[in-house]
């Protein structure tokens, strides 16, 4: 299927790893000119390369989307590079192990600006554009803890349910311009950083230290769902391609669960 991005414009937050990475990646196979985003210069430079090297269009561009003046160099790099941006995927989030009493306030403002204002400054700055233009794409990346929120992390299921809001009224901002505003809620995805989580989690829950036993406890334990396997992140990727894409001009305001039916609801 041709999802008709040739020409298209993309900045993928928090490309440099992970989840990001490969929907940057699925976005430059299928023409469109990405930015690469992280906070290093060595991880945005390294998918930037790879993207080329198969063929693709993409530019790089390390900052810290904790600070307005960071977002905005990014924001005028891509003024500069791509002429404007008519997708945003607002990927970048963060997260600690941690629970209700092991982090203080400070920590849970940490959390908050990195997973959903860094999302606010973008769309600030790149949305008007697309307004202007009359088309766009604003892809918030959440997670299922968005609406299921798990006894630990609390910070971070609290910041991607914020996410899940600023989706709905930014979809009524939007409304009738040609700009759509989508939530893409993942489960469990088996990210470098995630199986790193977990092996961790393993020492301590006394799990085993074969992946394969790992897993098993996690959907036994901590997530379960109708699958019975967790997620590869290019599962991911192909839903944000295909909502990134001209052809899902009649999704809007969606919250789109990814989680392998973990989530326990009807919507």
């Amino acid at each position: 299927m041709d999802l008709q991005l040739a020409g298209k414009r993309a900045l993928v937050t928090g490309s440099s790893s992970g989840i990001g990475e490969t929907i940057v990646e699925a976005l430059a196979r299928e023409k469109a000119t990405v930015i690469v985003h992280g906070l290093l210069d060595e991880g945005v430079e390294h998918v930037t390369a790879r993207i080329r090297a198969n063929g693709g269009t993409a530019h790089a561009c390390a900052a810290d989307l904790r600070h307005d003046d960071e977002a905005g160099r990014l924001a005028a790099i891509a003024e500069q590079r791509l002429g404007g941006v008519d997708i945003l995927v607002n990927n970048l989030g963060v997260y600690t192990d941690t629970s209700w009493f092991a982090h203080g306030a400070d920590d849970w403002l940490d959390i908050y600006n990195t997973n959903v204002l860094s999302a606010v400054r973008l769309i600030k700055l790149v949305v008007p554009a697309m307004r202007a233009n009359g088309w766009g794409r604003v892809i918030q990346i959440s997670s299922g803890e968005g609406a299921r929120p798990l006894p630990f992390m609390p910070d971070y299921a609290a910041s991607k349910g914020a996410l899940n809001n600023l989706t709905m009224s930014l979809t009524r901002e939007l409304a009738g311009t040609g700009v759509t505003v989508n939530t893409v809620s993942p489960g469990i995805f088996l990210t470098q950083n995630v199986r790193a989580f977990f092996r961790e989690r393993a020492r301590t829950a006394g799990w085993g230290e074969r992946w394969e036993d790992i897993e098993a406890a996690i959907l036994r334990e901590v997530l379960p769902n109708a699958v019975g396997r967790l997620g590869a992140p290019e599962e991911v990727a192909h839903l944000v391609a295909f909502l990134a894409s001209p052809l899902s001009g009649y999704i809007a305001g969606a919250n789109l669960r990814i989680d392998g039916g973990s989530t326990p609801t009807v919507n």
